[in-house]
């Protein structure tokens, strides 16, 4: 009997069809009305540390090298105050198949395709991860479709996810762009219904796990190169995956002191859902219009419960400005010899800032690079940025406003991380959890327990914002 395709009906049904694409029972690890098992369910994948590396070193996929930026870290001594100025690594993962690091979570995904026995894979992404499936996928001869969001409403495209599109085709993925709406997910759905193929989601335990190795390395080639640990780790900050699986892997690396710095674009004022939005924004990826929402209201994503979780591992946040990334990005080609893409760039230009509070023998580590492309270079995003009526000047990058002006750097000493409250980005994640609590706002010990693990907060903490929204706590549950 065919089902209904209405979106209402599709909706309805995105619970089971998601079970299936995913293979994964969710409601299983519900401890609680708000809690789950967080750790069991990262356990579900099946894989050890040491058969994750197997399979990505099977894939060609892992062993980046980490750089020094000898050249930005003495950049950086000489515009700061007398002893300040860490050394600068960074993770050189444009050196996998796909060029970003997110081929390590998609080799584990289309890995898990594989020994299922689904068809093929299906991921809805308009970045990096689209490209690096299909061509996971490739590798295996494993039919692979990938949604993207690409045009507004004048069917203008951004240029960076045109770049991706081609991407993915010439890895031999189908394509399906959409326009900006809520059509995306409406889509995605129907379509792993239809084909039967695996969700390749980038929320998945298979996702993050793949990106625990990349932590791993840090640690050791660190630890190699500069005799010890990095003191900072500073990680591009959007969906929370990245950020995730990286202090995940510097754990498991015996590296608990290490301190998990995430960084975004600052877009604040602009939706990333509006179709005016949409393109007055120079950076796909990487910006708070992801990066927030998705601290303060992880399950948002495209699986009933994100295995990217950042509030559980970040130290510090920061953000930069469009133009202080272009600035760092042409920097680190004319200083480095390295011409990389915008993402890994983001947490370049805070790690330059931040490297500058830091003393001498200090060691910062930028976790990602990605490679560049026609659409991805600064030429074209400034290009299409005026082309969409957004002024491009010369200046003080601290008055920049998203959506209306980029303002690129003068000189490298403008170039400065601004730091985000988490204890307010907390409280917005406590205030999102209890929408779901209906009139009966009573949560057990084991809710109790798994707010204040999941934001990072002291118990005294959390019973404050609870009560703040109206939130009972009952010992017996």
């Amino acid at each position: 009997m065919k089902r209904p395709k209405d979106y209402s009906s599709v909706m309805a049904r995105r619970g089971e069809i998601m079970r299936r694409s995913v293979g994964i029972d969710y409601g299983s690890f519900a401890t609680g009305r708000l809690a789950f098992d967080y750790e069991g369910m990262m356990e579900e994948t099946g894989y050890t540390l040491d058969e994750v590396k197997k399979i990505q070193k099977g894939s060609n996929v892992g062993d980046t090298p980490l750089l020094e930026l000898k050249n930005l870290t003495a950049l950086a001594r000489r515009i700061s105050e007398p002893g300040r100025g860490a050394r600068i690594f960074v993770k050189d993962e444009a050196n996998n198949p796909a060029r970003s690091f997110k081929d390590r979570r998609a080799s584990l995904s289309v890995h898990r395709a594989l020994e299922k026995g689904y068809p093929g894979v299906v991921a809805a992404t308009s970045g990096n991860y689209g490209s690096a499936v299909a061509s996971q996928a490739a590798r295996e001869n494993l039919p692979c479709i990938i949604v993207q969001e690409v045009f507004d409403s004048r069917g203008f495209e951004q240029p960076e996810i045109a770049e991706k599109g081609r991407a993915c085709e010439a890895y031999g993925a189908e394509v399906l762009q959409l326009s900006v709406g809520p059509e995306l997910f409406y889509v995605f759905l129907l379509v792993l219904e239809e084909t039967g193929f695996f969700n390749a989601s980038l929320y998945t335990p298979f996702s993050i796990a793949g990106i625990e190795t990349l932590g791993v390395e840090i640690v050791e080639q660190a630890r190699e190169m500069a005799g010890r640990p990095p003191d900072a780790i500073v990680s591009t900050h959007a969906g929370g995956g990245l950020t995730t699986g990286t202090a995940r892997g510097v754990l498991k690396a015996g590296s608990p002191e290490t301190m998990i710095i995430g960084a975004s674009v600052n877009l604040e004022g602009l939706h990333m859902a509006s179709d005016r939005d949409f393109n007055r924004k120079s950076f796909t990826t990487g910006h708070t219009g992801f990066g927030i929402p998705f601290a303060v209201q992880p399950d948002r994503s495209d699986v009933p419960r994100n295995a990217a979780r950042v509030l559980r591992y970040l130290d510090r946040y920061v953000t930069v400005t469009q133009g202080s990334v272009f600035y760092m990005t042409e920097a680190l080609a004319q200083l480095e010899g390295l011409e990389r893409g915008p993402a890994g760039n983001t947490s370049l230009a805070a790690a330059f800032s931040l490297a500058r509070t830091m003393g001498e023998d200090g060691v910062i580590v930028v976790n990602e690079t990605e490679y560049t492309g026609a659409g991805k270079h600064p030429y074209a995003q400034i290009d299409f940025a005026r082309k969409m009526g957004v002024e491009v000047f010369r200046g003080d990058p601290s008055m920049e406003r998203p959506g209306e002006s980029i303002v690129i750097p003068l000189e490298p000493g403008q170039v400065a991380a601004a730091e985000v409250d988490l204890d307010r980005l907390r409280g917005s994640y406590i205030k999102n959890a209890c929408k779901s609590l209906g009139e009966d706002r009573v949560i057990s010990e084991v809710d109790l327990d798994f707010l204040c693990e999941d934001a990072r907060l002291d118990r005294g903490r959390a019973l404050e914002l609870l009560a703040a929204e109206g939130v009972r706590f009952s010992a017996l549950g």
